[in-house]
């Protein structure tokens, strides 16, 4: 399989659907600066430069999806969509409910997310749980060149809104990538590593963390299995539980704030179903509850790291099991 960079794989993403669907177009902030190739394969109608408005940009991309339009729209950072609440979440996501299923929303907003460019606070801070927390919208944020080409194309096809979150790290990272069509369904999680012992389940750049510190773990005579959510909505329930009825422990992972995030939902749905498999308490590693540091190392220090993820897992195969 070729290896190609995270982004490189979304520019091949986004070709792919543009040349398979000729209602799938794209427009935003710099799209068509950033990605001329596409400019030069499909031409200026299809994929344009917008103003730095992103109200705008996503009330004209709800629009064009109730027209029959497949928009992927770009608002760069994640803190941006603050200026696109109501379009997204008011519209994009109620409208084909309100009209009783007789219209569909089909459009990918694009987001880049989390620490590691030093890029300051209003430009980084992991806002996903907010739109996990949005009633008709999906939620897509993968760690892995594969995951990003197969979500970011089922994504595309999909009748619903998606928010695609693409971490700022993880961009210039390489991986194998199948040359054939791939696609991953959304709402499946995946096991990159078994385990019975401790699962690990994370999103997005701090799963590479989770595999790191499952190696070292391996080292000390302890088997972690590391599940991989990549859907955030819908989320993949079955996959979660299963882990932990193998292992009876769970850390979850993310660089999110603690307070109400994607953490905060596992932990709860293990408590929920599958309380009686638990040998200690459900573990949450997040990011502080404040706003991203600008500094490298202050950056850093903010993710929660492999050797914090080892000392958890640790501590709770340590744990006495409950009576």
């Amino acid at each position: 399989m070729p290896v190609i960079t995270v982004n490189g794989t979304i520019s091949q993403a986004i070709a792919e659907e543009m040349r398979r669907d000729p209602s799938v177009l794209m427009f935003g902030e710099g799209v068509a600066t950033k990605r001329r190739e596409l400019v030069a394969e499909f031409g200026a109608a299809r994929v344009r430069n917008t103003p730095l408005a992103e109200g705008i940009i996503a009330g004209t991309a709800v629009g064009a999806a109730a027209s029959g339009l497949r928009p992927i729209v770009d608002l760069l950072f994640a803190p941006f969509l603050c200026f696109a609440m109501d379009e997204i979440v008011n519209s994009a996501g109620k409208l084909r409910y309100m009209s009783g299923g007789q219209f569909k929303f089909p459009l990918v907003v694009l987001a880049m997310s989390g620490a590691g460019w030093t890029v300051g606070a209003q430009h980084n801070h992991n806002v996903e749980a907010w739109f996990v927390h949005s009633p008709g919208l999906k939620v897509v944020m993968p760690s892995s060149a594969a995951d990003f080409k197969g979500l970011l194309k089922a994504a595309i096809r999909d009748d619903n809104p998606v928010l695609f979150f693409m971490d700022l790290a993880l961009g210039y990272q390489s991986g194998e990538v199948p040359a054939a069509e791939h696609l991953v369904p959304l709402g499946r999680a995946a096991t990159l590593r078994a385990g019975r012992d401790v699962t690990l389940v994370s999103y997005a750049k701090t799963v590479h963390y989770c595999v790191a510190a499952a190696d070292t773990l391996a080292g000390q005579g302890i088997s972690a299995e590391v599940i991989d959510l990549r859907s955030l909505k819908p989320l993949d329930e079955a996959a979660i539980l299963a882990s932990v009825r193998r292992t009876g422990r769970v850390v979850v992972v993310h660089e999110a704030s603690r307070l109400c995030g994607v953490g905060a939902e596992v932990a709860a749905l293990v408590a929920e179903h599958a309380f009686d498999a638990l040998q200690a308490p459900v573990r949450r590693l997040t990011g502080p509850d404040t706003p991203a540091p600008s500094s490298w190392p202050l950056e850093q220090a903010f993710v929660p790291q492999a050797d914090a993820i080892v000392a958890a897992a640790r501590e709770l195969v340590g744990a006495r099991a409950y009576a």
